[in-house]
């Protein structure tokens, strides 16, 4: 039978058991939940921030990354204007569509107007005439008797439709050029068109001017 070893003088008895050295510890933690685990909220809720952060990141990337294209940033291509260029309408197209807003009411659906009222478009001389009197008729207006194919209108006034002072229309050179150009086409009119950049000058050079009347549109060329 062996026997136990005598204690070394030159160790130093504890002073304290280690049951009582573990139980000393473990006070501050009393009544803590996750203590063992040492968890926190403020980092779990920076991770899901985090988390968040990352997957915006990456869905803006792949939206917005031009399919990871090589030409997406290119410093030899020219550069373009990020302007897009709308189509231009057909004349024809957009003269009809003007037309039916404004002018079917006066001159009726085939150009043949009222009688003793509003004037014929169809076979009219002022619409198959000079380009320089039936733009500002529709520009300004005209006021007063005028005589087409013979018979003596001048019941109503006739509107200023173009971009000039007092105009209830306002229409811009562009729709007044294709309205002009419709009825100079339609019900068997075999008229030249009407360009937008001659409505441009017309007007520039009329100014701006009241209603005019026949005598004044026939002193135009």
């Amino acid at each position: 039978m062996s026997t136990p070893s005598p204690v070394d003088p030159r160790q130093e008895k504890s002073a304290i058991a280690d049951e009582n050295l573990c139980a000393v510890h473990d006070q501050p933690n009393a009544g803590k939940s996750g203590a063992a685990g040492h968890y926190h909220l403020l980092p779990l809720a920076l991770l899901f921030v985090f988390s968040g952060l990352i997957f915006y990141a990456g869905s803006y990337l792949n939206r917005y990354s031009g399919h990871f294209s090589g030409r997406v940033f290119d410093e030899r291509q020219l550069p373009v204007s990020g302007a897009a260029v709308a189509a231009k309408m057909d004349p024809l197209v957009l003269g009809k569509k003007q037309y039916a807003l404004a002018c079917v009411t006066c001159h009726m659906p085939n150009g043949l107007g009222l009688p003793g009222v509003y004037p014929p478009l169809a076979g009219s001389e002022w619409v198959l005439g000079s380009e320089e009197r039936l733009v500002n008729i529709v520009l300004h207006g005209l006021k007063g008797p005028i005589t087409v194919k013979g018979n003596v209108y001048g019941t109503a006034a006739m509107p200023a439709f173009g971009q000039v002072p007092g105009s209830g229309y306002n229409w811009n050179d562009e729709k007044i050029a294709a309205v002009l150009t419709y009825i100079r086409h339609e019900w068997g009119n075999a008229g030249a068109p009407i360009a937008t950049e001659k409505v441009t000058e017309l007007r520039t050079k009329a100014g701006s001017r009241k209603e005019w009347s026949e005598a004044e549109l026939l002193a135009l060329p």
